[in-house]
Parts: C-alpha cells; sequence; structure tokens
C-alpha cells in the first residue's frame, strides 16, 4: 500500500452524500472552487507525482482539480477516478510528468464505506432519484448479514442506466435523462470483502471492497431486491483506490490556506515513489543514455527473467543505478531474445530530444 452519476456522469464507484468530509471542508466564503479566478494562484512548485485529496461533498472533482492547478500553477493535473459530487474520500490527482502515468493505477482494488437505505427503490440506485417504489422494512440484521454474503466474490453486474457507460456510443445517463432505457449487458466485477459497521433501520452502513468498474450503488439496490424490501445508496465515502489511501492526504480548504509545499510534503507522493507498484529494470549508464534517445534494449536472462512479457506499454518502470523512475515500457519477446521498449520517457531522462509516446 502507499499511504498517502444521475443524469451526470459518474464514477462507477461514485455515489451520493457522504458519511464522511462534508462541504464545510472547503472555506465557506469565497474563494469558491467553482469560480477558478478567485483561486490564489502561488508559485510553481514543479512536482511530478500524485496528490492524495479528501474531497468533501458539495464540489465536482473537476472543481477539486482546478483548485490543484491554480494552487500548484500546474496545467496538466488530472484525477486517476472521479468521484461524484455528493460523494466524499479519496480524489487522487496526478502532477507533472505523473500524468502520463494515469493508466498505471486505474482499475485497481477501491474501498468505500456506504450507508444504504432499506424500503425505496429508485430511478438511479440512490436517494437523489425519484422514488419509484416503497416497501416495508421488517428485517433483522442476521438476514442483512446473510443476503449481503451473495454478494461477495466473482459477480455478474448489470450496470445502471445512471452511469458513464456507452451503449450504441452514446453513454447510458444521457439516454437516462431523455427517459430512454436500454438493455445492458452484465459486466463481470469482484467484491473481495463486505462488512457491515452499523445499523439504524432503514439505514445500514457498511464497507466493501471491491474492483474496480464495480457500481455500488447497484450493490445496495440488488441486495434490496433479494431482501424484498428495495433499497438505495444513501451516503457513499472512498477511502482507498489501490495502491493510495486517505492516511496522508489534504483537504479543499487545506489547499487554500496552506503554501504548496507544505501540501505537497503532507499528502505528495512523488513519481518516484508512486511507480513502486510497477515491476523495475534498472539500467547501466548505457542503458539510461539509450532509454534518453528512445532505443529498444535487448536483455539478458538475469535481467529479463522477472519483468512481465507483452504486458503493455505502460507495465515497467525504467529506473537509473540510483532508484530514480526514467521511463514506461513494455518487455516483448522476440523468438529466444527479450526487449525492453520505452514507450513514455519523462522529460528528465531525454536525450537529443527525443521523448514522449512511442
Amino acid at each position: 500500500m502507499i499511504a498517502s452519476d444521475p443524469a451526470r456522469p459518474r464514477d462507477p464507484d461514485a455515489a451520493p452524500v457522504s458519511p464522511g468530509a462534508t462541504n464545510s471542508d472547503i472555506v465557506s466564503h469565497p474563494p469558491n472552487p467553482a469560480r477558478s479566478n478567485s483561486i490564489p494562484a502561488s508559485r510553481s512548485l514543479e512536482v511530478s507525482g500524485i496528490l492524495i485529496v479528501d474531497k468533501p461533498t458539495g464540489v465536482t472533482s473537476h472543481d477539486v482539480i482546478d483548485v490543484v492547478r491554480r494552487r500548484f500553477r500546474e496545467k496538466g493535473a488530472g484525477h486517476l477516478g472521479t468521484l461524484d459530487p455528493a460523494a466524499s474520500g479519496l480524489l487522487a490527482v496526478a502532477l507533472g510528468a505523473a500524468t502520463r502515468c494515469i493508466p498505471v493505477w486505474q482499475g485497481g482494488e477501491k474501498t468505500y464505506e456506504a450507508t444504504l437505505k432499506l424500503g425505496v427503490t429508485t430511478s438511479t440506485q440512490d436517494t437523489t432519484g425519484e422514488v419509484i417504489a416503497e416497501r416495508l422494512v421488517a428485517v433483522s440484521e442476521a438476514q442483512l448479514h446473510a443476503a449481503s454474503s451473495h454478494f461477495e466474490g466473482d459477480l455478474m453486474q448489470v450496470p445502471p442506466m445512471v452511469s458513464a457507460l456507452k451503449v450504441g456510443g452514446e453513454r447510458l445517463y444521457r439516454l437516462a435523462r431523455r427517459g430512454i432505457t436500454v438493455e445492458r449487458e452484465p459486466r463481470p466485477v469482484h467484491v473481495a470483502a463486505w462488512e457491515w459497521l452499523g445499523f439504524d433501520l432503514p439505514l445500514a452502513t457498511f464497507r466493501v471492497r471491491c474492483s474496480g468498474g464495480t457500481y455500488v450503488r447497484t450493490l445496495a439496490h440488488d441486495l434490496g431486491e433479494r431482501l424484498g424490501t428495495g433499497a438505495a445508496l444513501h451516503a457513499l465515502r472512498r477511502m482507498r483506490s489501490a495502491p493510495f489511501d486517505l492516511t496522508r492526504s489534504v483537504t479543499v480548504r487545506e489547499l487554500y490556506e496552506l503554501d504548496p509545499e507544505v501540501a505537497w510534503a503532507q499528502a505528495g507522493i512523488p513519481l518516484d515513489r508512486a511507480l513502486e507498484t510497477l515491476p523495475a529494470l534498472v539500467l547501466d549508464d548505457a542503458g539510461v543514455r539509450a532509454i534518453g534517445h528512445g532505443s529498444v534494449i535487448e536483455l539478458d536472462a538475469s535481467s529479463g527473467h522477472s519483468l512481465p512479457v507483452d504486458g503493455g506499454p505502460r507495465s515497467i518502470v525504467f529506473r537509473d543505478a540510483a532508484g530514480h523512475a526514467l521511463a514506461l515500457g513494455d518487455v516483448r519477446a522476440d523468438g529466444a531474445t527479450l526487449r525492453a521498449r520505452p514507450h513514455v520517457v519523462f522529460p528528465w531522462a531525454v536525450r537529443e530530444g527525443r521523448a514522449g509516446e512511442r
């Protein structure tokens, strides 16, 4: 571990209100994160890595990115996965050269703390939607435990209409806005663990660890259908998006109030550390020069045996002898020969101006 929807597009893991941070984390008076011209800028810090922000409810992920861009004077900042405005928790923001590494960290296991409301079924599978059915809640905690056990392990999940997935080239949430419902193919997801944290019926709070792409509000909806009571997601807070968590994080209010150097020291993960999730190919001086020119490196048996073959263009990290990340790339087999090819060369590693996607 590295410490550290609607009729609107949502991340699969986003949902309505949060039991954690609230929009009181944002300064109650201007500057307003939705008004970029009111965000105090600072001098450029020139960092590369991941900044862990604890997003409050009531603001969009884009609002948070706008604050980070202005405070760090970093136009290229981007998040690893959005959170709905009404959800709170971990928003990992890539800065500098880390923006070219975002696919490395997307799709990791997620951990959420959520609250569902029994007795209601809504048009959006959460309590922001139109209530389309209400039923009596007469279930015990034991029944909830038994029902949730059926939603652990490998599942086939039908995505909700209120999602950013595309069908026929159009996003589902856009169709939902027009009152159109279409068939959606079930998709494989994995729920590693479902733990109940508390009961105040009709509300019940739980923690879930699941694969990227799992719709937590659909888990809540399907659980309600199994119980026969109906259920809708009432609150959601993202605690972890592997390999990042909230151990070291910064709030949006702190982004306003702290110098960028202090905010980075508090919640930043340098790129060298953030890429520790990837297998590394350590280069000698000749290899460093070759990668800087974008050249392919032929590997001997000792350096290539532990590296993934044909893992994709960002499946390994090239490092120098001191451990500094220089590039991302892959290893390919050419008969009995293994060759490592850089696909993303970081600016500080470039030789003679040759760099970038290859």
